[in-house]
């Protein structure tokens, strides 16, 4: 199947950077139109307590632009819905479903809808929420035009059927991408997001000791960062 675009859905800003940003200038790198759904305007977010909350959806708005322009991003649809609050609605799948139906993906990345209780980071309730939604946005949601009919008749989306699925932070692996020579990249993308990451101590060690992990678990051997995803075919 040839990919031309991909469409990635998060819970929150900086959530493509730490799971795919490798993966994610790999394929920009490679001509493939990559564009993001962030579900939550990240309000939670942030580590300066004298910042006001009012301010930081805009914030992390303007610093997820940043980190996506350093992976060659700058398709980027922020949904605004409450971080720390999501929830698998009927409106949430419905909002998905019309990014989907507009970017028209060959391949949705998504966070895993399933608790990964080796990388607990990773299962953040958010998270799971922007996955399950995820998935029932690329099936049944968004090829089917009886669903969220609205959709079809008062904007004029067509259905929309996604092919494959690339899931971050699965609790089953089957697919590794070498982003050796993207590294530079991925972490240009999380200094981005100066609100979350500007007080991590040794941000860059703690990113490619786990990068490092994913390339030995995948054979790779000594000196390569990977990114891993389980890799499903939804056509």
């Amino acid at each position: 199947m040839e990919i031309e675009r991909v469409l990635v859905v998060t819970a929150h800003p900086d959530d493509v950077d730490f799971g795919a940003g490798g993966t994610v200038r790999k394929w920009t790198e490679a001509g493939i139109q990559v564009s993001y759904c962030i579900c939550t305007d990240g309000d939670a977010g942030g580590a300066d307590p004298t910042v006001l909350r009012s301010e930081i959806p805009k914030i992390r708005q303007a610093e997820q632009r940043a980190a996506g322009a350093a992976l060659g991003v700058t398709d980027i649809h922020f949904l605004g819905y409450k971080d720390g609050d999501l929830q698998v609605s009927q409106d949430l799948r419905r909002d998905i479903s019309r990014v989907i139906r507009q970017v028209k993906p060959q391949r949705v990345l998504i966070q895993s809808p399933e608790r990964n209780w080796n990388r607990i980071y990773s299962a953040h309730p958010d998270h799971l929420a922007a996955g399950e939604a995820a998935i029932f946005a690329v099936y049944p949601d968004a090829r089917n035009p009886f669903a969220h009919p609205s959709l079809l008749h008062d904007e004029g989306l067509e259905a929309w059927s996604v092919g494959e699925v690339w899931v971050m932070g699965a609790p089953e692996v089957n697919h590794y991408e070498d982003v050796t020579e993207f590294i530079e990249h991925k972490l240009d993308a999380l200094v981005a997001h100066h609100s979350q990451t500007s007080h991590m101590e040794d941000l860059r060690g703690r990113v490619t000791t786990w990068m490092s992990a994913s390339a030995l678990e995948a054979g790779f051997g000594p000196e390569v960062y990977a990114e891993s995803f389980r890799v499903v075919n939804t056509a």
